[in-house]
């Protein structure tokens, strides 16, 4: 079984499981995590006025605007610390 870059050969089927369990929880409450900080930082920065139920036009571009940053820089810092394990990981 492998998981996340990691080979768990020679356990138990139900420790895999349980691994895989354990696994899949952190990575849904780091995704929770992300998304929660996402909507705060964008939130908070493009919406100033609460007038309508609907964001106003540059409300919405904004939050566009910064959700796709927000999501690049996330990707980018994933990506990064997937190649630093893997140099760690390598021989030289």
């Amino acid at each position: 079984m492998e998981r996340a870059g990691m080979e768990v050969a020679g356990m138990a089927e139900e420790d895999q499981q349980r691994i895989a369990g354990m696994i899949d929880a952190l990575q849904a409450r780091d995704s929770l995590r992300m998304y929660n900080a996402l909507v705060e930082r964008c939130f908070g920065h493009c919406v100033d006025s609460f007038r309508r139920k609907t964001l106003e036009k540059q409300e919405e571009t904004c939050v566009k605007r910064c959700a796709e940053k927000f999501l690049k820089h996330a990707m980018r810092v994933s990506m990064r610390f997937q190649e630093l394990n893997y140099d760690k990981v390598t021989p030289d």
